[in-house]
């Protein structure tokens, strides 16, 4: 699995886990867009491909059978949609992080697309319980013409039941490449208990927290003015636009309410962006 070994390193133990990589590739052939490959190694699989609004995009929904990630876990997967082509990934619950007695768990996500191909990325919230130690690497590779909505929203500690994230570790790191060139990068260690969690320059208490990127050659003034005119909720923060990248971020007390405010950017921004009608993936409301 590359990647995986360069994000553990001899000074920290680690205990053997569930070794899971999945590796999808999206084609366009014809009006269609097919799921070309679908490989697997370990927990991690799609089932089948999905056409809830027609054959133009397919929705591929990523499963992780355990059901939840624990210390030494190592999970990878990729993505690859090819020329013209238009994918949508989601996942059908959240993503449970559990409590580490000190080993790390470590997701790694590479998402790549062609030249004019389009991918949604919008998995349902990750849940990090309290004494968690989560490392999460996301790089997305974009060609030219290609453009990309993708979200994820952050709960730590299990808010529903009242615990806090006093203790372990959750680390984050995104990088966005267009044309080969980094454009966006970002990284996030987010101590269980720290001071960082009460700055009112980060999180301010806020045990919720969630960001949206949008990219591609078609971000604009008009686009980002079509964002701030769809309002929402108060948990929203900011939104930037750095060259052809807008960044939007929520943060909150829950995860319906973060993830309900960036739906309600994407119903806005689907239209617009990709041209098409926003039409929910049905595991939303499910």
């Amino acid at each position: 699995m590359d990647g995986l070994s360069s994000l553990a390193t001899a000074a920290t133990p680690e205990r053997a886990g569930w070794e899971a990589h999945l590796d999808l590739g999206f084609e366009r052939d014809g009006e269609r867009t097919v799921l070309s490959r679908r490989a697997h190694v370990g927990p991690l699989r799609v089932q089948k491909a999905l056409y809830p609004e027609g054959s133009e995009v397919c929705q591929a929904v990523v499963v992780h059978p355990p059901g939840g990630i624990v210390g030494g876990d190592r999970l990878a997967l990729d993505v690859v949609v090819g020329t013209g082509a238009f994918a949508q990934v989601t996942t059908p619950g959240a993503a449970k992080w559990y409590r580490s007695a000190g080993a790390r768990a470590f997701l790694r996500t590479r998402l790549t697309l062609a030249a004019g191909a389009a991918l949604e990325w919008l998995p349902l919230e990750t849940l990090v319980f309290d004494g968690a130690n989560a490392v999460i690497d996301t790089r997305i590779e974009l060609g030219r013409g290609a453009r990309f909505i993708g979200w994820d929203v952050v709960a730590l500690g299990r808010t529903a039941s009242g615990e806090q994230f006093n203790r372990g570790r959750y680390r984050q790191s995104v990088e966005l490449h267009q044309d080969g060139e980094l454009v966006w990068c970002e990284r996030a260690v987010l101590g269980g208990g720290s001071a960082a969690l009460q700055s009112g320059a980060i999180l301010g208490s806020a045990p919720v927290f969630g960001t949206m990127i949008v990219a591609g050659a078609d971000v604009d003034d008009e686009l980002v003015a079509t964002c701030r005119s769809a309002g929402g909720p108060s948990e929203l923060l900011a939104m930037t636009r750095v060259a052809q990248v807008l960044v939007a971020r929520v943060r909150g007390d829950s995860t319906i309410g973060a993830r309900t405010h960036l739906a309600t950017l994407w119903r806005a921004l689907r239209p617009a962006f990709l041209g098409r009608a926003a039409v929910p993936p049905r595991l939303w409301s499910t």
